[in-house]
């Protein structure tokens, strides 16, 4: 029988813990349902010393071995990730250390992935440059500011480029290895697998739906923060761009620009994000009708409402409402 494949896992202090332990489970369920008489996968965690790490829930993970005893074949390398709150918002931990290893490690595995905030370690590795890639959606915009040379696309649940594999946040993971697992042994390991665990073997629609695409956090005194608020404040009035910019006594060029620099996003996307978290929260709180979501949320209509939620979230609003209610 083949041998095995090797999975090894980097891990730092401060790491997510579902960032390690979410795809192990999901290979060591992978190689139980298999059963004998098949390879299944062995997973190794790594650390720079080889000493157990405290992650951010503050439980204490084993290393199997250091960086540096990573010898031999390595299947699937993959990079956790974590990320600080602080008073500035939310920031990726980078490891130099770690970063220096995966620019000379990652090219000899025959897969490489990060999980979450872990992306902003291989694109520090100059591993994604050319590539599109995802992370978890509270910092993807600083990944592609920080990293022009990559292709951020901030909603799917994980992306594949050639070997590279990058997800989106902590659960997402598990997403992630559970594709690896319909790769190496084909889609029906996999879905006894996402039975086995009760997951879905495929999310339907991206990220943003199960997160607020409303992160910017607000300043104090700040013109466009305080617009942000009210937008939220008033979803069924005129939201139109002119209408905005003629609240903060701006031209629309100028708004615009402003408004861009400060959320990432033009003021059009903002106030349809706004209204569509809305409409999720009517969905999964409140019994009212499709009509009366559409209204509620300054949608409008229940054609409005199906538009947006297919072209943002890649399902209907009776669907939504029956996953998440």
């Amino acid at each position: 029988m083949p041998e095995p494949h090797r999975v090894v896992i980097v891990a730092f202090a401060g790491v997510e813990l579902l960032d390690v332990t979410g795809p192990a489970e999901v290979f060591s369920v992978a190689t139980r349902v298999a059963g004998t008489g098949r390879p299944g996968y062995v997973v190794q965690i790594a650390t720079a010393d080889g000493g157990p790490v405290a992650t951010s829930s503050g439980v204490r993970l084993m290393a199997d071995l250091t960086l540096d005893e990573v010898n031999g074949r390595v299947d699937t390398l993959l990079v956790s990730g974590a990320v600080d709150l602080g008073e500035d918002g939310v920031e990726p931990v980078l490891d130099s250390k770690i970063t220096d290893w995966l620019r000379e490690a990652a090219p000899r595995a025959h897969r490489t992935g990060s999980i979450c905030a872990g992306a902003h370690l291989l694109a520090a590795a100059g591993l994604l440059d050319g590539l599109s890639a995802t992370t978890h959606w509270l910092t993807a915009a600083q990944l592609a500011a920080e990293h022009p040379q990559v292709t951020v696309d901030p909603d799917p649940i994980f992306i594949r480029a050639g070997n590279m594999w990058t997800c989106a946040g902590i659960t997402s993971g598990m997403d992630m290895a559970l594709a690896m697992v319909a790769e190496d042994h084909g889609q029906d390991l996999a879905l006894a697998t996402a039975r086995m665990m009760v997951m879905y073997v495929k999310r339907s629609g991206g990220q943003s739906q199960f997160s607020v695409p409303l992160s910017v956090p607000a300043s104090t005194g700040d013109r466009i923060d305080d617009l942000r608020v009210w937008i939220g404040e008033h979803l069924t009035q005129d939201l139109a761009t002119e209408a905005l910019a003629a609240r903060l006594h701006l031209s629309v060029r100028h708004f615009s620009r402003l408004f861009h620099r400060r959320t990432g996003t033009t003021p059009a996307a903002y106030v349809e994000f706004a209204r569509l978290e809305a409409a999720r929260r009517l969905l999964e709180e409140s019994d009212r009708s499709l009509p009366e979501v559409a209204a509620g949320s300054g949608l409008g209509s229940v054609e409005t409402l199906h538009r947006s939620f297919q072209r943002r979230l890649g399902t209907t609003p009776a669907e939504y409402r029956r996953r998440f209610r």
